[in-house]
């Protein structure tokens, strides 16, 4: 069964934003909002937590990677001038920039090309995490079909939170 977590938008409790990193640390996948849709997440280095969102999704595909600031791309991502310049220009927003990997990428998170997609999302919760926690954090998109369910937590829940450790709403 997950644990909920219900913040206030405008003036979050930042005790809990701390419950959810020390959860995210100690290996926890999450459902959480972005700036398109909700997402499963986990942090970068939770190889079991990566395999977990593969089995909820039922998918291998790659995922994307969210960052606090563009300056932390380059730790997991080859960065051209013309990428930058890319990333001045849509970042923080609801884009994915497809760029090759640098060795810190877990290959399970890598495409056949050796690629990743970066991100930095235009929600304050996304980014906040990512600096609180200290590391980068996987993301995908939750595998439902219908639309709405995409943007109510309480529906995620009901279809997701047995398979997930937290629910952000």
């Amino acid at each position: 069964m997950s644990e909920r977590f219900v913040l206030h938008p405008a003036s979050p409790q930042m005790r809990l934003i701390d419950e959810i990193v020390d959860r995210l640390r100690r290996g926890a996948v999450m459902l959480y909002p972005t700036d398109t849709v909700y997402a499963l997440g986990c942090i970068v280095s939770n190889k079991h937590g990566l395999e977990g969102i593969s089995q909820i999704k039922a998918s291998k595909k790659p995922k994307s990677i969210i960052f606090a600031e563009i300056k932390d791309v380059t730790e997991y991502a080859k960065v051209s001038n013309e990428a930058y310049r890319l990333m001045r220009v849509l970042f923080p927003g609801p884009y994915t920039l497809i760029l090759p990997a640098t060795r810190l990428v877990p290959r399970l998170l890598q495409s056949n090309r050796k690629s990743i997609g970066v991100r930095i999302p235009d929600h304050w919760f996304c980014r906040a995490l990512v600096e609180q926690v200290g590391e980068p954090i996987i993301t995908t998109s939750i595998p439902l079909t219908d639309e709405q369910i995409h943007i109510d937590p309480i529906a995620i829940e009901s279809h997701l939170g047995h398979r997930v450790d937290v629910v952000i709403d």
